[in-house]
């Protein structure tokens, strides 16, 4: 290891001069002509000299540096303006005395120039110049030699961690090893001690991190950095076994360990959950999880040793070392709670805190209950401002020797299982106010759309309940990256400055753009091939509003849509909006659908998460193409086949048809026949919606709960009403993955004038945001003759997901669909669910504003289902789709 040291020639020398009354210093160094030199270079007599019975005269100074060639990597400019000391100015006549003072001034250089953290080396060098008069001017010279600056840095000898995740690693602790910065060897050492950490949570607990410093042509003291890592065996554990356990054997303890797990026997889950890999680096948590399981199971003595590590034996390739660890444990006795009480609390009274922590006297201790006891206290101390609570359990086993009591009088344990008595020590702290709410990064969205959403107030006391409350609202609104609660550098809680009991709130946001623009041409199951020019936002101008204005045209499909919702009508929390459209759906190998319509809407809030809205709809709907499957069943026995009919010539139809379907009330209804193929509908929806889910566009907490009412009794020629319930809740299984289900049940009847409904209210399911792998429209009661759906009357659907994050907005999703409809008189049975289960690939597209889905399924149970093709349904398929299923 190199030493960095710095010369002190000079002090000595100064030190001495002080001392003496004599101002003796060495003769200047001699050029080869005999004449002085400074740096190297040849010193000539002054134009003028200095008065002949002066003192010592400063004459010239200098930076010199020998020890690198004469070169500086620093402008020698810069070292100038911390040199104090000036010389003399002879052909001005200007002669600076060299005394005390200067040097005082030379020390005072030395101070500054090695405080500038550009030397390695620095020693200031004073020498005698003798006048042709006598007098001695004194040479100065800064003698320095420059820190290495680095020009590369390499990462040799491994394939296991690449450059990318150095420098996160790096990053994230706040070390720099710059291009063009001077060489840190205290930086070095850092980074060689974050390469092996690195290498051992890979399994590389033996590596070997080592670094060279080369020499790089182009210019003085420019070096490259290498670090050179040596794998070494990869270590695998193949066993673990716990030494000293009797209580709970080594198969639960192992499963609480969550990083050092021996492999899965089984190949593909092996590989899933990455077990096997000894990392040395995390077994100091594992062995945490593990005491935390013994003091949730009463063993509050119970400590876990350091592990031993036990070769098996190593691979033929000498790369991977199969080891066991021997992990040593105290279990100590099983305690029972005795005496429970709360100390320190001030302001919230004790009886209002025990029963917090739910541990009762008698039963087993539980540590798990004291850290959730001191959840629920800190929520309840947040919510009033006292955001620095803290506590812990103060534990006192009844088996504990006495202080200064000595054992042979010290009293017997208490028979049967010890006791210990738990003691929660509380320190309350001070209670915080807000003082200012700081938004950064919204450039967007104006900052009366989030400060509407916050709970917190500024002159309020600064509730942490009422924060993450806050952020949660924040979250909903889709118009910023997911914002983490915990996250301090997204949430900064700073003290104010001058304003005891104050705090500053700054929430440091990233917009998302929730603009949607879209021009273009695609095909999908829904609309088929088509064109599309549309602009939807969730945030427009920046205000919180929604607009959607959309043109859509294909051969299946056309869509003529502009909607509008207020959030805040009149900057009151009431939300109203409206939608008017004009569209056709071809249902191929059914119908053609032709709606024109539009509806109002209010909403109001009636609890937190909680809203009422009511809507009013008038929609007029036309149906043309109508397969003549529907009119006559024998066509499709024939070999010209069927054909479609234009409704709004019923002449069309032959009069065998047209007579036997007037006969059949419920197809001569349904089909709008009766009606000219023309339907109205007006209605009211009150409902109800209740939702905490965290992000509407990649969710991971929060429940869903949806009840509407269509009552359609307003006019129009239809008339029913139709109640819906859907209910969706996630859960976070991992900081990586989520489970949802949702359910959802509908149902239909007519009421009043109309005796039966027309096939567009029927209900029925299939389709991506239903159940996955059938075609829309696919699944419900159909006709016998020609297969083709008909619809219900009610349905149910279940749908499971189980989310995997892969980075931040894609996703792999494993699901399982199951729904049926059933028509009037017939119950729901489970032989007639249809499922669909397979994997989705979920990911959002930056330009396109949407989140695209990629799904492949296979439909176990799909007897009696046809695709749109009137063909049985197939037993795997893949769909392309936007959106999400629930």
């Amino acid at each position: 290891m190199r030493i960095f040291r710095h010369r002190v020639l000079f002090l000595t020398a100064l030190l001495a001069a002080i001392a003496s009354s004599a101002w003796a210093q060495p003769a200047a160094p001699q050029a080869p002509g005999g004449r002085p030199t400074i740096c190297g270079v040849p010193v000539g007599p002054p134009a003028t000299l200095p008065p002949a019975d002066s003192g010592p005269v400063v004459y010239l100074l200098a930076p010199c540096f020998s020890a690198q060639g004469n070169v500086s990597t620093v402008e020698p400019q810069t070292y100038l303006y911390y040199i104090q000391l000036r010389p003399s100015q002879p052909s001005q006549n200007v002669w600076i005395p060299y005394d005390e003072k200067a040097e005082q001034t030379m020390l005072d250089d030395f101070k500054r120039l090695w405080a500038t953290n550009f030397l390695t080396d620095l020693s200031i060098e004073v020498t005698d110049y003798f006048f042709s008069n006598g007098v001695v001017g004194k040479l100065v010279a800064y003698h320095m030699e420059e820190r290495e600056r680095v020009k590369i840095v390499n990462y040799e000898g491994t394939k296991q961690i690449d450059r990318a995740k150095i420098d996160e690693q790096l990053r994230a602790r706040s070390i720099e090893l710059r291009l063009d910065s001077f060489l840190d060897r205290g930086v070095i050492r850092r980074i060689e001690g974050v390469l092996r950490e690195m290498m051992a949570e890979k399994g590389f607990t033996n590596a070997e991190v080592k670094h060279t410093i080369t020499a790089v042509a182009g210019g003085p003291k420019l070096v490259n950095v290498t670090f050179n890592i040596g794998e070494g065996p990869k270590l695998k554990i193949r066993d673990i076994e716990f030494i000293g356990n009797s209580a709970k054997s080594d198969r639960t303890l192992v499963k609480k360990m969550k990083d050092n797990k021996a492999r899965s026997r089984i190949p593909v889950w092996g590989w899933f959950s990455r077990g096997g890999t000894y990392k040395a680096d995390k077994f100091e948590m594992d062995a945490d999880l593990v005491q935390a399981y013994y003091r949730q199971e009463g063993y509050v003595r119970a400590q876990i040793g350091n592990p031993e590590i036990v070769t098996l034996e190593d691979s033929t390739d000498s790369k991977t070392r199969y080891i066991q660890l021997r992990i040593p444990v105290t279990e100590g006795p099983r305690y029972r709670v005795g005496e429970f009480s709360v100390d320190g609390n001030t302001v919230v009274k004790s009886e209002a805190l025990r029963p917090l922590f739910e541990l009762q006297k008698g039963e087993w201790y539980n540590e798990k209950k004291i850290r959730d006891g001191l959840i629920k206290a800190r929520e309840v101390y947040g919510a009033g401002g006292y955001m620095e609570f803290t506590g812990f359990p103060d534990l006192k086993p009844s088996d504990e020797p006495e202080e200064n009591v000595p054992a042979a009088l010290a009293a017997p344990p208490p028979p049967g299982p010890p006791s210990v008595d738990v003691t929660m020590r509380l320190q309350e702290g001070q209670q915080y106010f807000v003082n200012r709410i700081t938004f950064v990064g919204n450039a967007t969205t104006r900052d009366n759309v989030i400060r509407r959403e916050m709970r917190l107030v500024e002159g309020a006391v600064f509730n942490t309940e009422a924060l993450k409350y806050s952020v949660r609202r924040l979250n909903q609104l889709g118009y910023f990256e997911q914002i983490n609660a915990q996250d301090q550098n997204a949430i900064k809680t700073e003290k104010t400055p001058g304003r005891d009991g104050n705090v500053d709130v700054t929430l440091t946001l990233k917009e998302q753009n929730r603009n949607q623009l879209t021009f273009g041409a695609g095909v999908s199951q829904y609309e088929g091939v088509f064109g599309q020019l549309a602009f939807q936002t969730a945030n427009f101008l920046g205000r919180g509003e929604s607009l959607t204005v959309s043109l859509m045209a294909g051969d299946r499909m056309q869509n003529y849509q502009l909607a509008f919702t207020e959030p805040f009508l009149f900057d009151r929390n009431i939300t109203a909006g409206f939608d008017v459209y004009k569209r056709a759906l071809q249902f191929i190998g059914y119908y053609t659908q032709k709606s024109t319509g539009g509806n109002i809407m209010m909403g109001f809030p009636v609890a937190d998460f909680s809203r009422m809205f009511v809507s009013y709809a008038y929609e007029a709907v036309r149906m043309t193409d109508l397969n003549e499957a529907f009119l006559d069943p024998s066509c499709i026995f024939s070999d010209a086949g069927c054909s479609t009919v234009s409704l709004t010539d019923l002449s069309t139809i032959s009069p065998d048809a047209l007579e036997s379907i007037r006969r059949n009330p419920f197809v001569f209804d349904s089909l709008l026949l009766g009606a000219g193929g023309r339907r109205t509908v007006s209605k009211i929806i009150p409902s109800f919606v209740h939702n905490t889910v965290d992000n509407p566009i990649f969710p991971n907490t929060g429940q869903r709960l949806t009840l509407s009412m269509d009552l359609a009794m307003l006019g129009g020629n239809t008339q029913y009403y139709k109640p819906r319930i859907e209910a969706v809740r996630l859960w976070r299984h991992t900081s990586r993955t989520s489970l949802g289900i949702r359910g959802q049940y509908e149902f239909i009847a007519p009421i009043r004038n109309t005796k039966t409904l027309p096939i567009f209210e029927k209900l029925y399911l299939g389709g991506e945001y239903s159940v996955r792998g059938f075609d829309i429209r696919s699944i419900g009661p159909s006709d016998p003759f020609t297969g083709l759906v008909l619809g219900g009357n009610k349905s149910l659907l279940l749908n499971g997901e189980y989310l995997f994050s892969i980075v931040s907005q894609v996703r792999l999703i494993f699901f399982y669909d199951a729904g049926q409809v059933a028509d009037d008189h017939e119950p729901f049975a489970l032989d007639k669910f249809r499922t669909s289960t397979g994997a989705e690939v979920r990911f959002f597209m930056p330009v396109l504003n949407v989140p695209f889905r990629l799904i492949f399924a296979a439909n176990p149970q799909r007897e009696g289902v046809l695709d749109n093709s009137l063909r049985p349904a197939k037993s795997f398929t893949f769909r392309f789709a936007v959106g999400s299923t629930f």
